[in-house]
């Protein structure tokens, strides 16, 4: 399970990258994720369109790929407070393995805001790999 921002997916190639390389290298499945809001945002206006948007760039990532790849887009009231938790219940939804995401490079607001990678990696019950 590969996690995206669309609206920082243009940051996020070390992470894509590496969800790629380990699909290819152990024919595994691929499937990104997305979480929006129902409300307009930077990356789509409308969850249909986040939808669209997630399934066009699964299908461009998944070419060459031994399964493709696949999207799943999840629909949140609050995406920034419900990640984590989506996230979470995504790993079992998708029936994934392995999480591979991106990660920001440490700050001191982590103490007050722990990172989603952080999070995933304590209470996700499968291995998560943190990209950074």
């Amino acid at each position: 399970m590969l996690p995206i921002d669309l609206e920082h997916a243009d940051r996020m190639g070390k992470a894509i990258e590496t969800a790629l390389a380990l699909t290819v290298q152990f024919g595994a499945k691929l499937t990104i994720v997305g979480v929006t809001s129902e409300l307009p945002g930077v990356s789509a206006h409308n969850p249909a369109e986040f939808e669209e948007k997630l399934s066009a760039l699964a299908q461009r990532l998944g070419e060459g790929l031994p399964h493709g790849a696949q999207s799943k887009t999840y629909v949140a009231h609050d995406p920034t407070a419900q990640l984590d938790a989506i996230l979470l219940d995504a790993v079992k939804d998708v029936e994934a393995d392995l999480v591979v995401m991106a990660s920001h490079i440490p700050n001191a607001l982590n103490a007050i805001w722990p990172s989603h990678g952080g999070k995933m990696a304590s209470h996700a019950d499968i291995s998560v790999f943190v990209v950074r």
